[in-house]
């Protein structure tokens, strides 16, 4: 929220906003970029001219700020219709969805897009070391971002990737998660389908070949699909995987890549962000030297020292 309340402020808007506690480096950050933090929530906090409120997604019923919102008729929208409409709309939007994984194969694939020359804006559930902060909001064509599949506000229970107008879009995995608002895995698939059903003619999915959940939801997809895997179904095999102190070496296809990443699970996501890469024409030598320099998210299998 915090840095797509920056981003809105250097496209010139006023913004300002509420929350129970902020600290610090939010709290300073958001301050540098000159917006107004009221801390608690009350009805006065909302200025007489707003245009548009933008509840986030911890935000229920009962909130004082919410009450005056919806009495006083203002336009409202959740996070991700204001990624949608102000970030997303009219760009190559390159989404990655899954149970698990989502962060790693998010960031390795702006990165290697930011090595392939196109800075593309990103928003990642992460810190990616390489990239610096977890998010860019930009204008570059191309923009990569994180696809959760956990509800958007409390008026909008679709999942928050269901905004995200992808063109090409990753599918790691599909399994039970989210307890709290999924009853089984039947709820899971669904919104899975749904996301899948919105991908154009003209784009891309790439799928999990070696997971069942995912193939069965994308079977009656109509864009082009690619499924990557162990498996021999699938049209683009890893193969003759191996793994050393520094990481993993790995056949796709016919072409060999090694990443800085230990385990089947990065394999794979590497792989699915290799060939999410090459619809987009990035040659093989920049995802090479993109997997070679990559330095993964802060506290995630993190070396912190060798004995």
């Amino acid at each position: 929220m915090g840095s797509v309340a920056a981003a809105l402020r250097q496209r010139g808007f006023k913004v300002t906003g509420s929350d129970e506690n902020v600290y610090p480096p939010m709290s300073t950050f958001l301050q540098r970029q000159g917006i107004a933090l009221k801390e608690g929530y009350r009805a006065q906090n909302i200025p007489a001219d707003v245009e548009v409120v933008v509840v986030g997604n911890a935000i229920k019923r009962g909130n004082p700020e919410v009450e005056a919102v919806l009495n006083r008729k203002l336009l409202y929208l959740s996070l991700p219709e204001v990624l949608r409409n102000y970030f997303l709309r009219g760009r190559h939007n390159l989404v990655v969805s899954g149970t698990h994984g989502k962060t790693t194969t998010t960031a390795l694939l702006a990165w290697i897009m930011e090595k392939a020359g196109h800075k593309p804006g990103y928003l990642i559930g992460g810190l990616p070391k390489n990239l610096g902060q977890g998010s860019r909001l930009n204008d570059s064509k191309y923009f990569v971002i994180e696809g959760d599949e956990y509800d958007s506000a409390f008026f909008d229970k679709r999942s928050k990737f269901i905004h995200y107008l992808p063109e090409l879009l990753i599918v790691n995995n599909i399994e039970f998660d989210h307890a709290d608002i999924f009853n089984n895995l039947d709820e899971i698939k669904l919104t899975f389908r749904r996301l899948l059903n919105i991908i154009p003619q003209n784009g891309m999915v790439v799928l999990n070949g070696d997971d069942p959940n995912c193939v069965e939801v994308a079977k009656d997809c109509l864009a082009q699909m690619i499924e990557v895997g162990l498996s021999k179904n699938c049209a683009q095999r890893i193969r003759d995987i191996t793994y050393t102190a520094g990481g993993s070496r790995f056949k796709l296809g016919e072409e060999t890549f090694e990443i800085p990443l230990i385990g089947e699970f990065n394999v794979r996501n590497a792989a699915m962000a290799a060939i999410a890469a090459r619809f987009y024409d990035v040659p093989k030598a920049k995802i090479d030297g993109a997997f070679k320099r990559f330095s993964g998210i802060a506290r995630r299998q993190e070396i912190r020292g060798e004995a």
